[in-house]
């Protein structure tokens, strides 16, 4: 696998205009050696796969703890890259609210200077993603073709009972350890305000979603209520609950793949 390192900043500085310019740039420019290649660039890292589309992926990565690095997220992003055709960017965004809203915003608007977007996310990478249409819908701004929510994280309450109920099925989570870093990431904003939990939002609107989650995952009420939300506002909805984890991944990068690249068709002339 290439890796051509063209800068890199850290992971909670804002995103300025040079490292979105690079992005514009270097999107044009397709691997020519048959492989994926894995870029670093100012605002993360970017998969592109042999004789790439003009589609682009903007995949918000997360994790429980609320951080993570965005390399973190190379690994399914060069299998979606590989499924759909499409470069996949992975942006490092800030470790609280409204910073990190700010910077995948930003990142959204240079890929679009290459063609079509779709988003895709994983806990507070898709609730970041949640938040990123609300915003896109209330400014009257070009929404992306189509939107993934994996294991999402949609409202900093954690008034959710699956977050108790679920608890005992997954030994790694750890409820007061989420409310630690949620109060961290939201500062001193309202925990309902529709940017940090867009389960609270209105949802009319909004382009396609796709929920992916587990059964057993203690976020599963976020993805099912806004599922339920967003279809009761007329958004076409495409909820998929697995029994568990086990079941959910190994088909996680397929379904995110012919979902982004049916609306992604349907939304061309």
């Amino acid at each position: 696998m290439g890796d051509t390192r063209v800068g890199a900043t850290g992971a909670d500085t804002g995103l300025g205009d040079a490292g979105l310019a690079d992005v514009r740039a270097r999107s044009d420019r397709a691997p020519d050696d048959g492989r994926v290649r894995v870029e670093s660039s100012p605002v993360g890292p970017i998969v592109r796969p042999p004789d790439a589309s003009d589609l682009v992926i903007l995949y918000l990565h997360g994790d429980r703890q609320l951080a993570a690095s965005p390399e973190s997220a190379v690994d399914l992003a060069e299998r979606l890259a590989l499924r759909t055709g499409a470069v996949v960017v992975c942006p490092r965004y800030r470790s609280s609210f409204p910073g990190a809203l700010d910077d995948v915003h930003a990142v959204y608007s240079s890929c679009q200077a290459r063609g079509p977007v779709a988003l895709a996310g994983e806990r507070l990478g898709a609730g970041l993603a949640a938040s990123l249409l609300v915003r896109l819908r209330d400014m009257g701004a070009r929404e992306p073709e189509c939107a993934v929510l994996s294991s999402a994280l949609l409202d900093l309450t954690l008034d959710a009972p699956s977050l108790l109920f679920n608890a005992a099925a997954d030994p790694g989570f750890d409820i007061d350890e989420l409310r630690l870093h949620a109060a961290r990431f939201a500062g001193g904003a309202d925990r309902t305000n529709p940017l940090l939990s867009p389960l609270h939002a209105n949802l009319h609107g909004l382009p396609p979603i796709q929920l992916l989650v587990a059964g057993t995952d203690p976020l599963l009420d976020d993805s099912l209520s806004f599922a339920a939300r967003a279809a009761h506002s007329g958004v076409t909805v495409d909820l998929r609950v697995r029994p568990d984890a086990v079941s959910l991944h190994p088909e996680s990068v397929t379904a995110m793949a012919d979902f982004i690249q049916a609306w992604a068709r349907a939304a061309r002339p």
